[in-house]
Protein backbone atom coordinates (compact mmCIF):
# COMPACT_ATOMS: atom_id res chain seq x y z
CA UNK A 1 0.00 0.00 0.00
CA UNK A 2 2.87 2.22 0.90
CA UNK A 3 4.48 1.85 -2.65
CA UNK A 4 1.05 2.49 -4.90
CA UNK A 5 0.67 5.63 -2.18
CA UNK A 6 4.52 6.86 -3.37
CA UNK A 7 4.12 5.65 -6.60
CA UNK A 8 0.89 8.20 -7.11
CA UNK A 9 2.69 10.61 -5.01
CA UNK A 10 5.53 10.53 -7.54
CA UNK A 11 3.02 10.80 -10.13
CA UNK A 12 1.50 13.56 -8.57
CA UNK A 13 4.37 15.46 -8.47
CA UNK A 14 6.25 15.09 -12.02
CA UNK A 15 2.27 16.66 -12.77
CA UNK A 16 2.97 19.40 -10.94
CA UNK A 17 6.39 20.48 -12.31
CA UNK A 18 5.16 19.15 -15.84
CA UNK A 19 2.54 21.34 -15.55
CA UNK A 20 4.27 24.21 -14.18
CA UNK A 21 7.05 23.97 -17.39
CA UNK A 22 4.06 24.21 -19.57
CA UNK A 23 2.94 27.50 -17.57
CA UNK A 24 6.37 28.57 -18.08
CA UNK A 25 6.78 28.01 -21.91
CA UNK A 26 3.34 29.37 -22.53
CA UNK A 27 3.88 32.64 -20.34
CA UNK A 28 7.34 32.95 -22.93
CA UNK A 29 5.49 32.50 -25.77
CA UNK A 30 2.94 34.79 -25.07
CA UNK A 31 5.43 37.62 -23.99
CA UNK A 32 7.42 36.88 -27.27
CA UNK A 33 4.59 37.07 -29.09
CA UNK A 34 3.51 40.82 -27.41
CA UNK A 35 6.74 42.20 -28.63
CA UNK A 36 6.65 40.63 -31.83
CA UNK A 37 3.38 42.37 -32.46
CA UNK A 38 3.95 45.63 -30.52
CA UNK A 39 7.03 45.71 -33.46
CA UNK A 40 5.20 44.80 -36.51
CA UNK A 41 2.14 47.45 -35.50
CA UNK A 42 4.95 50.08 -35.26
CA UNK A 43 6.89 51.84 -38.04
CA UNK A 44 10.44 50.50 -38.53
CA UNK A 45 9.54 47.34 -36.08
CA UNK A 46 9.28 44.82 -39.04
CA UNK A 47 12.91 46.53 -39.74
CA UNK A 48 14.16 45.27 -36.35
CA UNK A 49 12.87 41.69 -36.63
CA UNK A 50 14.70 41.46 -40.78
CA UNK A 51 18.36 42.62 -38.63
CA UNK A 52 17.86 39.98 -36.29
CA UNK A 53 16.77 37.29 -38.42
CA UNK A 54 20.06 38.17 -40.65
CA UNK A 55 22.41 39.26 -38.52
CA UNK A 56 20.93 37.17 -35.17
CA UNK A 57 22.22 40.38 -33.26
CA UNK A 58 21.35 44.44 -33.17
CA UNK A 59 23.42 47.08 -33.81
CA UNK A 60 23.43 49.96 -30.71
CA UNK A 61 21.26 51.99 -32.82
CA UNK A 62 18.57 49.10 -33.47
CA UNK A 63 18.33 48.48 -29.94
CA UNK A 64 17.76 51.57 -28.98
CA UNK A 65 15.18 51.40 -31.63
CA UNK A 66 13.59 48.56 -30.19
CA UNK A 67 13.20 49.85 -26.98
CA UNK A 68 12.11 53.28 -28.07
CA UNK A 69 9.08 51.19 -29.42
CA UNK A 70 8.34 48.61 -26.71
CA UNK A 71 8.42 51.45 -24.41
CA UNK A 72 5.69 53.69 -26.30
CA UNK A 73 3.95 50.11 -26.78
CA UNK A 74 3.70 50.11 -22.99
CA UNK A 75 2.61 53.64 -22.01
CA UNK A 76 0.08 53.23 -24.41
CA UNK A 77 -1.56 50.14 -23.30
CA UNK A 78 -0.59 50.86 -19.42
CA UNK A 79 -0.16 54.19 -18.69
CA UNK A 80 2.64 56.75 -18.10
CA UNK A 81 3.98 54.63 -15.48
CA UNK A 82 3.67 50.91 -16.33
CA UNK A 83 3.79 48.20 -13.23
CA UNK A 84 7.24 46.59 -12.29
CA UNK A 85 5.19 43.28 -14.09
CA UNK A 86 4.68 44.68 -17.00
CA UNK A 87 8.02 46.39 -17.22
CA UNK A 88 9.36 42.71 -16.67
CA UNK A 89 6.66 40.89 -18.80
CA UNK A 90 8.27 43.11 -22.32
CA UNK A 91 11.63 42.55 -20.98
CA UNK A 92 11.30 38.76 -20.78
CA UNK A 93 9.76 39.01 -24.26
CA UNK A 94 12.40 40.53 -25.82
CA UNK A 95 15.05 38.62 -24.96
CA UNK A 96 12.30 35.40 -26.19
CA UNK A 97 12.47 37.19 -29.38
CA UNK A 98 15.74 37.75 -29.98
CA UNK A 99 17.92 34.96 -27.70
CA UNK A 100 21.37 36.27 -28.49
CA UNK A 101 20.03 39.02 -26.68
CA UNK A 102 20.02 37.55 -23.50
CA UNK A 103 22.80 37.76 -21.05
CA UNK A 104 24.16 34.81 -19.76
CA UNK A 105 25.60 36.08 -17.00
CA UNK A 106 22.36 37.46 -14.92
CA UNK A 107 19.65 35.65 -13.34
CA UNK A 108 17.12 36.49 -15.25
CA UNK A 109 18.83 37.44 -18.47
CA UNK A 110 17.37 40.33 -19.39
CA UNK A 111 18.38 42.86 -16.24
CA UNK A 112 20.08 44.90 -19.04
CA UNK A 113 16.50 45.70 -20.35
CA UNK A 114 14.84 46.28 -17.16
CA UNK A 115 16.03 45.12 -13.56
CA UNK A 116 13.47 44.99 -10.98
CA UNK A 117 15.29 45.09 -7.95
CA UNK A 118 17.60 48.39 -9.33
CA UNK A 119 15.20 50.10 -11.23
CA UNK A 120 17.01 50.58 -13.95
CA UNK A 121 17.88 49.17 -17.47
CA UNK A 122 16.98 50.30 -21.24
CA UNK A 123 13.25 50.05 -20.51
CA UNK A 124 13.20 51.95 -17.42
CA UNK A 125 15.56 54.54 -18.50
CA UNK A 126 13.60 55.04 -21.65
CA UNK A 127 10.36 55.13 -19.30
CA UNK A 128 11.29 57.91 -17.61
CA UNK A 129 12.53 60.02 -20.22
CA UNK A 130 8.84 59.70 -21.41
CA UNK A 131 7.21 60.47 -17.97
CA UNK A 132 9.60 63.47 -17.76
CA UNK A 133 8.24 64.40 -20.89
CA UNK A 134 4.38 64.62 -19.97
CA UNK A 135 5.14 65.68 -16.01
CA UNK A 136 8.17 66.87 -13.91
CA UNK A 137 9.25 64.04 -11.75
CA UNK A 138 12.88 64.19 -9.73
CA UNK A 139 14.65 61.55 -11.21
CA UNK A 140 16.80 58.99 -8.80
CA UNK A 141 20.22 58.42 -9.90
CA UNK A 142 20.98 54.64 -9.45
CA UNK A 143 23.41 53.88 -7.15
CA UNK A 144 26.57 52.32 -8.01
CA UNK A 145 28.59 49.85 -5.06
CA UNK A 146 31.86 51.28 -4.58
CA UNK A 147 33.72 48.53 -3.61
CA UNK A 148 33.04 45.77 -6.22
CA UNK A 149 35.84 43.51 -8.13
CA UNK A 150 39.57 44.01 -6.77
CA UNK A 151 38.23 46.36 -3.64
CA UNK A 152 36.33 42.85 -2.26
CA UNK A 153 38.76 40.86 0.37
CA UNK A 154 39.23 37.66 -0.73
CA UNK A 155 41.05 34.26 0.58
CA UNK A 156 43.46 32.84 -1.68
CA UNK A 157 42.24 29.83 -3.54
CA UNK A 158 45.99 27.91 -3.88
CA UNK A 159 47.97 28.88 -0.95
CA UNK A 160 51.06 27.66 0.32
CA UNK A 161 52.40 27.92 4.11
CA UNK A 162 51.91 31.12 4.90
CA UNK A 163 54.18 32.94 7.13
CA UNK A 164 52.82 35.98 9.65
CA UNK A 165 53.98 38.63 12.26
CA UNK A 166 57.46 38.71 13.61
CA UNK A 167 58.10 35.45 11.26
CA UNK A 168 57.63 37.56 8.24
CA UNK A 169 60.75 39.52 9.00
CA UNK A 170 62.97 37.19 7.85
CA UNK A 171 62.21 36.09 3.90
CA UNK A 172 61.19 39.92 3.49
CA UNK A 173 64.65 40.82 4.60
CA UNK A 174 66.22 37.79 2.43
CA UNK A 175 63.93 39.30 -0.42
CA UNK A 176 65.57 42.37 -0.70
CA UNK A 177 69.22 40.88 -0.60
CA UNK A 178 69.16 37.58 -3.12
CA UNK A 179 69.51 37.78 -6.33
CA UNK A 180 68.13 34.71 -7.10
CA UNK A 181 64.79 34.88 -8.74
CA UNK A 182 63.75 31.16 -7.61
CA UNK A 183 64.32 31.99 -4.35
CA UNK A 184 61.97 35.35 -4.29
CA UNK A 185 59.09 33.60 -6.13
CA UNK A 186 59.41 30.82 -3.03
CA UNK A 187 59.67 33.69 -0.47
CA UNK A 188 56.58 35.80 -2.07
CA UNK A 189 54.47 32.97 -1.82
CA UNK A 190 55.53 32.72 1.64
CA UNK A 191 54.08 36.06 2.51
CA UNK A 192 51.07 36.84 0.60
CA UNK A 193 48.71 36.84 2.97
CA UNK A 194 50.86 39.32 4.84
CA UNK A 195 50.77 41.41 1.73
CA UNK A 196 46.89 40.92 1.36
CA UNK A 197 46.92 42.12 4.69
CA UNK A 198 49.43 44.71 3.75
CA UNK A 199 47.28 46.67 1.21
CA UNK A 200 43.91 46.33 2.62
CA UNK A 201 44.91 48.40 5.45
CA UNK A 202 44.69 52.23 4.99
CA UNK A 203 47.26 52.92 7.04
CA UNK A 204 49.95 50.76 5.57
CA UNK A 205 48.66 49.84 1.42
CA UNK A 206 51.40 52.97 0.46
CA UNK A 207 54.15 50.64 2.09
CA UNK A 208 53.93 47.90 -0.24
CA UNK A 209 56.65 48.91 -2.85
CA UNK A 210 59.04 49.54 0.25
CA UNK A 211 58.51 46.36 2.07
CA UNK A 212 58.46 44.32 -0.70
CA UNK A 213 60.43 46.46 -3.83
CA UNK A 214 61.24 43.24 -6.01
CA UNK A 215 57.77 44.01 -7.44
CA UNK A 216 59.98 46.80 -9.33
CA UNK A 217 62.79 44.59 -10.21
CA UNK A 218 61.73 40.84 -11.13
CA UNK A 219 59.16 40.36 -13.56
CA UNK A 220 55.81 38.18 -13.33
CA UNK A 221 55.05 38.35 -9.85
CA UNK A 222 51.67 40.77 -10.22
CA UNK A 223 50.92 37.27 -12.16
CA UNK A 224 52.40 35.08 -9.44
CA UNK A 225 50.12 36.90 -6.90
CA UNK A 226 47.45 36.83 -8.72
CA UNK A 227 47.64 33.10 -9.68
CA UNK A 228 47.72 32.45 -5.93
CA UNK A 229 44.23 34.47 -5.35
CA UNK A 230 42.21 32.87 -8.27
CA UNK A 231 43.63 29.54 -9.46
CA UNK A 232 45.63 29.10 -12.52
CA UNK A 233 42.70 28.59 -14.96
CA UNK A 234 41.43 31.94 -13.70
CA UNK A 235 44.57 33.76 -14.78
CA UNK A 236 45.00 32.46 -17.73
CA UNK A 237 41.62 33.33 -19.37
CA UNK A 238 42.04 36.41 -20.91
CA UNK A 239 45.60 34.71 -23.09
CA UNK A 240 43.47 31.87 -23.69
CA UNK A 241 40.19 33.40 -25.05
CA UNK A 242 41.38 36.78 -26.16
CA UNK A 243 42.04 35.58 -29.96
CA UNK A 244 39.49 32.66 -29.77
CA UNK A 245 35.84 34.13 -28.24
CA UNK A 246 36.60 38.03 -28.10
CA UNK A 247 38.95 39.77 -30.00
CA UNK A 248 37.01 39.45 -33.65
CA UNK A 249 33.60 39.99 -32.45
CA UNK A 250 34.90 42.95 -30.61
CA UNK A 251 36.12 44.48 -34.09
CA UNK A 252 33.01 43.53 -35.67
CA UNK A 253 30.89 45.22 -33.23
CA UNK A 254 33.25 48.41 -33.28
CA UNK A 255 32.65 48.09 -36.92
CA UNK A 256 28.86 49.05 -36.36
CA UNK A 257 29.54 52.62 -34.30
CA UNK A 258 29.39 55.99 -36.01
CA UNK A 259 32.47 56.12 -37.65
CA UNK A 260 34.80 59.25 -36.01
CA UNK A 261 38.82 59.65 -37.14
CA UNK A 262 39.98 57.67 -33.90
CA UNK A 263 37.78 54.94 -34.12
CA UNK A 264 38.54 54.47 -38.02
CA UNK A 265 42.48 54.45 -37.44
CA UNK A 266 41.86 51.84 -34.33
CA UNK A 267 39.90 49.37 -36.62
CA UNK A 268 42.53 49.90 -39.29
CA UNK A 269 45.29 48.94 -36.38
CA UNK A 270 43.19 46.45 -35.33
CA UNK A 271 42.62 44.73 -38.57
CA UNK A 272 46.16 44.86 -39.30
CA UNK A 273 45.89 47.28 -42.32
CA UNK A 274 49.02 47.66 -44.27
CA UNK A 275 49.11 51.58 -44.18
CA UNK A 276 48.74 51.76 -40.33
CA UNK A 277 51.22 52.95 -38.12
CA UNK A 278 49.13 52.66 -34.80
CA UNK A 279 48.96 50.48 -31.65
CA UNK A 280 49.35 46.61 -32.96
CA UNK A 281 46.45 44.79 -33.29
CA UNK A 282 45.78 43.96 -29.42
CA UNK A 283 46.16 47.10 -28.12
CA UNK A 284 43.89 48.40 -30.75
CA UNK A 285 41.48 46.09 -30.17
CA UNK A 286 41.17 46.98 -26.82
CA UNK A 287 40.83 50.21 -27.24
CA UNK A 288 38.06 49.74 -29.26
CA UNK A 289 36.53 47.56 -26.51
CA UNK A 290 36.83 51.19 -24.62
CA UNK A 291 34.79 52.80 -27.86
CA UNK A 292 32.27 50.21 -27.17
CA UNK A 293 32.03 50.58 -23.46
CA UNK A 294 32.72 54.57 -23.25
CA UNK A 295 33.01 56.34 -19.79
CA UNK A 296 29.52 56.52 -17.40
CA UNK A 297 29.43 60.18 -15.59
CA UNK A 298 27.89 59.34 -12.14
CA UNK A 299 27.58 63.27 -11.66
CA UNK A 300 25.94 65.64 -14.04
CA UNK A 301 28.12 68.59 -13.13
CA UNK A 302 31.09 66.15 -13.38
CA UNK A 303 32.87 66.99 -17.40
CA UNK A 304 32.34 63.71 -19.54
CA UNK A 305 34.79 62.31 -21.28
CA UNK A 306 35.38 60.58 -24.13
CA UNK A 307 36.78 56.91 -24.87
CA UNK A 308 39.73 58.81 -26.96
CA UNK A 309 40.79 61.03 -23.50
CA UNK A 310 39.93 57.78 -21.18
CA UNK A 311 42.68 56.06 -23.51
CA UNK A 312 45.43 58.00 -22.28
CA UNK A 313 44.44 56.54 -18.52
CA UNK A 314 44.77 53.25 -19.60
CA UNK A 315 47.88 53.02 -21.71
CA UNK A 316 51.14 55.79 -22.53
CA UNK A 317 53.16 56.08 -25.28
CA UNK A 318 57.18 56.76 -24.30
CA UNK A 319 59.46 57.22 -27.14
CA UNK A 320 62.66 55.14 -26.36
CA UNK A 321 64.81 57.94 -26.62
CA UNK A 322 63.75 59.79 -24.04
CA UNK A 323 64.89 58.80 -20.09
CA UNK A 324 61.69 56.60 -18.66
CA UNK A 325 62.99 57.89 -15.41
CA UNK A 326 61.98 61.17 -16.12
CA UNK A 327 58.42 59.86 -17.23
CA UNK A 328 57.88 57.82 -14.26
CA UNK A 329 57.53 61.15 -12.24
CA UNK A 330 55.17 62.80 -14.86
CA UNK A 331 52.09 60.47 -14.30
CA UNK A 332 48.93 61.74 -12.93
CA UNK A 333 47.62 61.60 -9.73
CA UNK A 334 46.05 59.05 -7.98
CA UNK A 335 47.51 55.41 -7.56
CA UNK A 336 44.80 53.75 -10.63
CA UNK A 337 47.50 51.76 -12.38
CA UNK A 338 48.01 52.23 -16.03
CA UNK A 339 50.79 51.00 -19.01
CA UNK A 340 53.42 52.69 -20.28
CA UNK A 341 54.96 51.56 -23.70
CA UNK A 342 58.35 52.14 -24.58
CA UNK A 343 59.55 51.69 -27.80
CA UNK A 344 60.45 54.24 -31.18
CA UNK A 345 56.71 54.06 -32.46
CA UNK A 346 53.78 52.90 -31.07
CA UNK A 347 53.52 49.73 -33.38
CA UNK A 348 56.76 49.26 -32.11
CA UNK A 349 57.14 49.08 -28.21
CA UNK A 350 60.25 46.84 -27.01
CA UNK A 351 59.43 47.18 -23.07
CA UNK A 352 55.68 47.47 -20.98
CA UNK A 353 55.38 48.96 -17.49
CA UNK A 354 52.39 49.03 -15.30
CA UNK A 355 52.56 52.52 -13.39
CA UNK A 356 51.39 52.30 -10.19
CA UNK A 357 51.33 55.17 -7.49
CA UNK A 358 54.51 56.77 -9.35
CA UNK A 359 56.54 53.08 -9.36
CA UNK A 360 57.52 51.59 -12.43
CA UNK A 361 56.36 47.42 -12.46
CA UNK A 362 58.15 45.60 -15.35
CA UNK A 363 56.02 43.41 -17.46
CA UNK A 364 56.52 40.21 -17.60
CA UNK A 365 55.43 39.44 -21.46
CA UNK A 366 56.56 41.47 -24.38
CA UNK A 367 52.99 41.85 -26.16
CA UNK A 368 50.55 44.33 -25.53
CA UNK A 369 48.07 41.58 -24.53
CA UNK A 370 50.36 40.32 -22.06
CA UNK A 371 50.49 43.77 -20.94
CA UNK A 372 47.19 44.51 -20.12
CA UNK A 373 46.11 41.28 -18.54
CA UNK A 374 48.89 42.16 -15.82
CA UNK A 375 47.50 45.44 -15.53
CA UNK A 376 43.94 43.80 -14.79
CA UNK A 377 45.63 41.97 -12.21
CA UNK A 378 47.17 44.93 -10.58
CA UNK A 379 44.10 46.27 -9.26
CA UNK A 380 43.51 43.28 -7.19
CA UNK A 381 47.19 42.38 -6.01
CA UNK A 382 47.12 46.01 -4.89
CA UNK A 383 43.48 46.25 -4.14
CA UNK A 384 43.54 49.42 -6.25
CA UNK A 385 39.96 50.60 -7.53
CA UNK A 386 39.22 50.91 -10.91
CA UNK A 387 39.80 54.15 -12.91
CA UNK A 388 36.14 55.86 -12.97
CA UNK A 389 36.41 55.92 -16.94
CA UNK A 390 37.69 52.46 -17.20
CA UNK A 391 35.09 51.14 -14.85
CA UNK A 392 32.53 49.64 -17.65
CA UNK A 393 35.73 48.17 -19.67
CA UNK A 394 37.32 46.43 -16.74
CA UNK A 395 33.89 45.03 -15.29
CA UNK A 396 33.16 43.28 -19.11
CA UNK A 397 36.87 41.98 -18.59
CA UNK A 398 36.03 40.92 -15.10
CA UNK A 399 32.92 39.33 -15.39
CA UNK A 400 32.79 38.27 -19.28
CA UNK A 401 36.69 36.78 -19.19
CA UNK A 402 37.86 35.88 -16.10
CA UNK A 403 34.43 35.13 -14.45
CA UNK A 404 35.07 36.89 -11.09
CA UNK A 405 32.57 37.85 -9.02
CA UNK A 406 30.05 37.46 -11.43
CA UNK A 407 27.11 37.55 -9.11
CA UNK A 408 27.69 40.18 -6.57
CA UNK A 409 29.12 42.48 -9.18
CA UNK A 410 26.86 45.48 -10.08
CA UNK A 411 27.42 46.03 -14.16
CA UNK A 412 25.66 48.71 -16.37
CA UNK A 413 22.81 47.64 -19.18
CA UNK A 414 25.72 48.72 -21.93
CA UNK A 415 28.28 46.23 -20.46
CA UNK A 416 25.30 43.23 -19.75
CA UNK A 417 24.30 43.94 -23.75
CA UNK A 418 27.63 43.50 -24.82
CA UNK A 419 27.85 40.21 -23.16
CA UNK A 420 25.35 38.77 -24.54
CA UNK A 421 26.11 39.88 -28.36
CA UNK A 422 29.64 38.42 -28.13
CA UNK A 423 28.91 35.27 -25.95
CA UNK A 424 25.40 34.26 -27.33
CA UNK A 425 26.61 35.34 -30.76
CA UNK A 426 25.70 31.79 -32.59
CA UNK A 427 22.84 31.61 -31.17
Amino acid sequence: MAVIQLRRGSRSLFYKMTHNEAQFKECDFLMKKMVKNALLGKSGGEDILEEYKSEKSLKHCTRRQLVNILASHMTERHGRIPTRQQREKYALGIITLFPALKDPFSPKGYEHFYDAEKGTGYLAWRLKTISRATAKRPAKEPSVPKDQGPKWRRQATTLPEQLDGDYCREPISFLIHTPEEASVLEKMKMTLQYRQDLVHDPQTRADVFKTFPRFLDVKGLVNEDFTLLFGAETSSKLLNKWDTTFKLKIIKEATQLTPSTDLCRLLKAAERHPESDDWDSDMATLLLLLHLLPPIVGCKKRTKISPTDAADRMVLFHKSCSSIAERRFEVREGKQPFIIAVGRARNKIDTYYIAVDKQLIPCRDTSSLGAFDELFKCHYVFNLSYDESLVQLYTFLQTAVFNIDVTRTWVSPRVRELRAKILNDNV
